[in-house]
This record gives structure tokens, C-alpha cells and sequence, in this order.
């Protein structure tokens, strides 16, 4: 039987069921075509109205009233785009088609509403998801032509969003990514206050781009805005104040998009997520973290990642298997969990068969003994990319991009190109299977290539879509359908593809490159206002060590291990086992906690510390780092924790202990002994039983 085409929020509860922990509602009002959609945090309310369009109307923050409208005398959709000379916005004309409710994973619900434009150009399918106890909305809008001609998606805004601007003072922040390894860009905070005539923040975000896929906004009251898009590739995002218009506009429109869609073909417009919080930029990169964890991010694969990782690249491609035998032997030694061999174990970039010479054994030789050390095996992919004279371009000259990137000297390939796309998944496929492959450090320069060929099965005026959707997305998500217990991390010679797209198919991703204590300290600053913390892992590749180095790469997702084990002095072995153990007894409390700043952006002549708070075990760990500056010990006021509860205060290395309340932590501080230049310190705090 045919279901109804409305819901009352009595009928949705038992669609529910299987999400009855969470607060959700539903409702469609029939008379005056509104939706509602709630999960006892936020609430947003759409209408189809008297005129036929379809038009957001409010969201409101259900934990404090603070209710976001659109300016006055202004209409707002969820959705924005051009298809030939055709907007489709909130001035279009609809008919109502269908709508349902369903639960969906991940403790989620999403109303689906299909609508048919008046002018017979096609059919546009707006989704709306909430999930439990997030005040987030995601959406995405797939549009259908219906016309027996071939149109052409021209334009495509992923954040259509104009808010009533009620002269309030705007601040804004913006994150850079890793920009030409680092010269031009490593995740600095850019934050502003706009100009209320004609302010403006602009945000170029995915592969290669400048920033981050993602902007907060807050007023003067902390009452604020986040939002992220799911695209790789590039975008142009603004936040404009206008008060003569008494609007807020955010924007973020997809770069080069001419996308060619014949009869009953699709266009998905990327999703993007919406959300409200109030308080400081650390509760924008905290709510942010939590939705992007429970809706978004590829699951953990164990309770104890992130791992700590070992990876050959100090070799460079100076690799042979005895050399790694024995560095494997000691990784295992140490608590290395995770075994990697970069750059250099392939016949050349582009012909992934392991190098005869430097494995006479065969690689999955090398691969069972990693296995046997109790450690997962791990090899560098340059996806994107083949040497000139490997044997798939002697073959097929014509797969490159019409613009190469230089990684390596290699050639960049055009996945959207079919057969391209055909021959990587294969090979693989292939890879995989033959060398027992449980991880995968994907690497190249830009993975979203621009391609302005004629011959390839792309449009050549659509390659920044099409390399993204239909190339790069493509092949990792078959991949991983076809081989999913193995684990992908992103890399794009550094964090240059730090979007919300990207952490739906990789369960980390690389902060800065290999670049030093400092420069690291300062990438996980930034990197993590957007992302959650497993999502910034470091390269360390320092020899000799000492706390200062050890603890500069602790904080965030994987700790990767980039030096040369047989080369180190004992000390400096039995050094790194004791840090791995004390990251890995912290490990899961950064990745699940809060991040707190409790000091400015690291420089080399100050003291750093960066704070988690755990709500769900009352615990907090920070890590303090002092530079050349005089003092030998810093009070640092904790932040998240209960004023009332007692706590114990312990240090990785001072034997103090001390028992404090919340407020005193939080309100005096504690202080941390740092006895020399170059040193640093963690503090562990710890509910005690009242």
C-alpha cells in the first residue's frame, strides 16, 4: 500500500523506532505545506509556499532560543544553481512530487522532498538530515532533467544560506591548509571582524586550494554559525555582511563547473552541513569535530586508533628489504603498530610492481614478517600519477592530464577519464592482494587534477567536478567496496585536501609534511578548529631525542615515526618506548575529547599547550612545550572541567601529585614545571571519588 503523502509526528515515531534514544521529530504541516524537522537540539522549518516556491523560513538553537531567519523581505532556499540560462533557487516555481521520512545510519533521520520546476526544465531532490543530539543540518540536492535536450549544470552554490543580519557585529574564522609545502600556507587561524557596510571573508577550499573546506561565523552575544562542505575539489566560499541589506550571506559556489547532463541524468550538488553553537572558536571546532565524527568520518577501525606508525621515507628511495627487516624489528620493539614503506618500493611511480633488486625476496616476503611482528603493513600509492616511461603511458600517452603537478618528476593521469579510472582500480586491486596490503598512504601533488582534453570521456570544461566526483571519489570508493578492511590516509604532499568530503573515505589525514617540531606544533593548532584530532597526523623523523621533540608530534591522530631505528642510540630507542606508552595511554582521550588553546598559535620563543577534556571519563590531558623563552615553569588554567569535583593532578615526568577542585584548575591554574629550554611536560587530570 501506498504511503501518505504527509506525516503527522505521531505516524513518524514508529518510523523512528530504531533512533528512540534520540529526540527526533518530524512534521508536515498539509495545509500550509510546511516541514518541520527537530532532534531536541536544533529545529529548521521549511515551506512550499502560497506562490509555489520553496523557502527556508528559521533555525533555531533549541537549547537557547537563539533562532537564525532569513533578512527581511528576503527569500532563502537550501539550494542554488544554474542549469543552461535557468536559476533554480528560491524564486523557482514548484509542484510538490513526494516526500518521505526514514531512519538512516549512524543515528540519523532524513526527510527526502522531491519537487518538479513549473517550467518543465527537471526535478530537483532536496535531503534533509539531523542526527542525535548534534545541532547540525546536513543537505544535498540532486537535480533531474527532464528536457529530451542536453542541458549543462553552469553553477552550483553548496552554502545558499542568507541570514537576517539585525546589526549585530560579525567575527569570522577561516583555516589555511598546507600551501606549497608550507610557504604559502600551514593551517594559520585567519580570523576577522567584518565590516558591517560590505565585509567579506573568502575561503578557497579543496585540493590545492588555500583553505580549509569550512568557516565558522559568530556575533557579538557568541551566538554562531559553522559549515562545511563534502567536495575535494575547488570551491570559492565567502561570508559577506551587507547591512544595507540587513543580510548575511555565506556562499560556497563549485570552480569551473559545466557539467553536461542528457535526459533523466543527474547532478548531485555536494552535500554540506549547517550547525549552531555558542561560545568560542574552541566550541565551533568542538561541535564541528562531534557532528563530522558521528555523521561523516570513516569509523575508527579499533578502540585504540589513532596507531602509532612507523614509514621509511628518512631512506627516501634508498630501500632494500634487509634495511627493513631490521628497522621493522625494532618498530615492533618499541610499540609501532602500523608499518608503512614510502616512496621508492615500486619499479617507478606508476608501475606499482615492488622493485625486483631491492625486494629479492618478493615484497610479500617483507609483508609476512611485518604481519608476524604483530604489526599491519602499509605501502605509499601515488594514485594519481605515473613516471613517463612507466609501462601504462608507453601504452596509453593520452591518460595524462592536460596539466601535470611535478610530483616526482611523474606525469599526472586524469581518473575521470574511464579507462584511466578502469586500469588504477585493477591495479590496485591487484597491489592489494599480492602484497597483503592492510593500509594505504595515498600521496601525490594535487589529486584533483585539471584536465582540458578533448579526447578524454570527461567534458574538457568540467574537469574540476568531474576529477573530483567522478574521478578521485570514484576510485577510492571501489576500492574500498571491493577491499574494505584496508585503510586509506590522505596525503597531498602534505595537508592540502582538508575537506568534508575527504573524511568520509580516510580514517586520518596528513597535517604539515615533514617539517620539524615547530612547524608541526603550530599545523595541529589550526588543523584541528575544523577536524576531529585523528584527522592531523605528524611525521616525526628526528634521531636523537628528547621530550621537546617526542612530545611536539603527540597531540592529534596517528603518530608517525619517520627516522632511521638502526641508525639510533640505545638511549634514544628507550626514550621512544617510553613516549609511545604514554601516547598511547592518552591516545584515545585526545581523539574523543574536547581541544582546548590554552595559550596563543606555538612560536619558537613561548610556551604551547594544548588541552583535551574527555566529558564522557571528567579526564583532561594536556601537553605543554616550551622554546627558547626564560621561566622555568608556566600556570596554566585548565579549561571543561566540573568546578565542584575533586581532581588528581599527576605529570609525565615532575612526581608532583596534587589534589584540586575544578574551579581552582580552572579559575588559578596549576603550575608546570618546564626546567630547561626545549622541554615540555604532560599534565594528566582525573576525577577523584567524592
Amino acid at each position: 500500500m501506498r504511503p501518505p503523502r504527509h506525516f503527522t509526528l505521531c505516524a513518524l515515531a514508529a518510523c523512528f523506532a530504531a533512533a528512540a534514544s534520540a529526540q527526533f521529530h518530524l512534521g508536515y504541516d498539509p495545509e500550509h505545506r510546511i516541514w518541520t524537522v527537530r532532534n531536541g537540539v536544533i529545529e529548521a522549518v521549511f515551506q512550499l509556499t502560497p506562490s509555489d516556491t520553496f523557502e527556508w523560513q528559521r533555525l533555531v538553537d533549541l537549547r537557547n532560543g537563539q533562532a537564525w531567519t532569513p533578512p527581511e523581505g528576503t527569500a532563502v532556499a537550501p539550494f542554488r544553481f544554474q542549469v543552461d540560462e535557468a536559476l533554480i533557487d528560491a524564486r523557482t516555481h514548484f509542484r510538490l512530487v513526494s516526500h518521505r521520512a526514514q531512519a538512516i545510519a549512524r543515528r540519523g533521520y532524513r526527510r527526502t522532498i522531491v519537487l518538479r520546476d513549473l517550467g518543465g526544465l527537471g526535478q530537483l531532490t532536496l535531503e534533509l538530515e539531523m542526527y542525535e543530539n548534534q545541532p547540525v543540518l546536513r543537505y544535498r540536492t540532486r537535480f533531474r532533467n527532464l528536457r529530451p535536450a542536453t542541458v549543462r549544470v553552469r553553477a552550483a552554490d553548496m552554502l545558499p544560506w542568507s541570514f537576517a543580519e539585525q546589526e549585530r557585529t560579525f567575527r569570522t574564522l577561516r583555516i589555511n591548509q598546507w600551501v606549497q609545502y608550507g610557504k604559502l600556507g600551514n593551517f594559520e587561524p585567519l580570523a576577522n571582524t567584518l565590516n558591517p557596510q560590505s565585509g567579506a571573508a573568502s575561503v578557497l577550499s579543496g585540493a590545492y586550494g588555500q583553505h580549509c573546506g569550512w568557516l565558522a561565523v559568530r556575533d557579538q552575544a557568541d551566538n554562531g554559525l559553522i559549515a562545511g562542505w563534502e567536495f575535494d575539489g575547488r570551491a570559492s566560499a565567502s561570508v559577506r555582511q551587507r547591512r544595507n541589506e540587513g543580510a548575511l550571506h555565506l556562499a560556497a559556489s563549485i570552480l569551473e563547473l559545466n557539467r553536461p547532463l542528457e535526459m533523466n541524468q543527474d547532478f548531485l550538488v555536494p552535500g554540506a552541513f549547517l550547525g549552531l553553537f555558542r561560545g568560542d572558536w574552541d566550541e565551533a571546532g568542538y561541535r564541528t569535530q562531534r557532528f563530522a565524527e558521528a555523521a561523516l568520518a570513516k569509523p575508527l577501525p579499533d578502540g585504540n586508533f589513532p596507531w602509532v606508525v612507523w614509514d621509511s621515507w628518512k631512506y627516501q628511495t634508498n630501500l632494500d628489504e634487509i634495511t627493513l627487516r631490521r628497522n621493522a624489528e625494532l618498530a615492533a620493539e618499541i610499540g609501532v603498530e602500523l608499518f608503512i614503506i614510502d616512496l621508492g618500493w615500486a619499479r617507478q611511480i606508476g608501475d606499482w610492481r615492488a622493485h625486483p633488486r631491492k625486494f629479492p625476496s618478493g615484497l610479500r616476503a617483507l609483508s609476512d614478517y611485518v604481519h608476524s611482528l604483530g604489526m599491519k603493513f602499509g605501502l605509499h600509492f601515488a594514485v594519481a600519477e605515473a613516471a613517463a616511461t612507466s609501462p601504462v603511458l608507453r601504452a596509453n600517452p593520452d591518460w595524462t592530464s592536460s596539466e601535470s603537478y611535478g610530483y616526482f618528476e611523474a606525469l599526472s593521469l586524469c581518473l575521470s577519464h574511464q579507462p584511466v579510472k578502469q586500469w588504477l582500480i585493477e591495479e590496485a586491486v591487484r597491489m592489494i592482494d599480492e602484497y597483503n596490503v592492510d593500509w594505504i598512504l595515498q600521496d601525490g601533488e594535487n589529486m584533483v587534477k585539471r584536465c582540458t582534453k578533448t579526447t578524454h570521456t570527461h567534458d574538457p570544461l568540467d574537469s574540476n567536478y568531474s576529477n573530483a566526483v567522478d574521478g578521485l571519489n570514484a576510485v577510492v570508493a571501489e576500492l574500498q567496496r571491493r577491499r574494505p578492511q584496508v585503510l586509506w590516509e590522505n596525503c597531498e604532499s602534505g595537508g592540502n585536501m582538508m575537506t568534508f568530503n575527504m573524511v568520509k573515505y580516510y580514517v586520518t589525514s596528513i597535517a604539515a609534511d615533514d617539517s620539524g617540531p615547530l612547524t608541526t606544533r603550530q599545523a595541529v593548532y589550526g588543523a584541528l578548529y575544523p577536524f576531529p584530532p585523528r584527522y592531523a597526523d605528524r611525521y616525526m623523523p628526528d634521531e636523537e631525542l628528547g621530550s621537546y621533540i617526542t612530545r611536539s608530534f603527540m597531540f592529534g591522530g596517528p603518530w608517525i615515526l619517520m627516522n632511521r631505528l638502526v641508525q639510533m642510540r640505545p638511549e634514544d630507542l628507550e626514550l621512544a618506548t617510553s613516549e609511545i606508552a604514554a601516547y598511547k595511554a592518552m591516545r584515545s582521550s585526545v581523539r574523543d575529547g574536547k581541544v582546548f588553546r590554552l595559550t596563543g598559535r606555538p612560536t619558537a620563543t613561548n610556551v604551547d599547550a594544548l588541552q583535551s577534556y574527555n566529558e564522557a571519563t571528567d579526564t583532561a590531558v594536556a601537553v605543554v612545550t616550551r622554546g627558547e623563552v626564560n621561566g622555568n615553569s608556566r600556570v596554566l588554567r585548565l579549561r571543561g572541567l566540573k568546578p565542584e569535583q575533586n581532581y588528581l593532578v599527576r605529570f609525565q615526568d615532575s612526581r608532583r601529585m596534587l589534589t584540586l577542585t575544578g574551579e581552582q584548575l580552572i579559575v588559578q591554574g596549576v603550575r608546570v614545571d618546564l626546567p630547561t629550554m626545549w622541554s615540555s611536560e604532560i599534565v594528566y587530570v582525573e576525577p577523584l571519588a567524592q
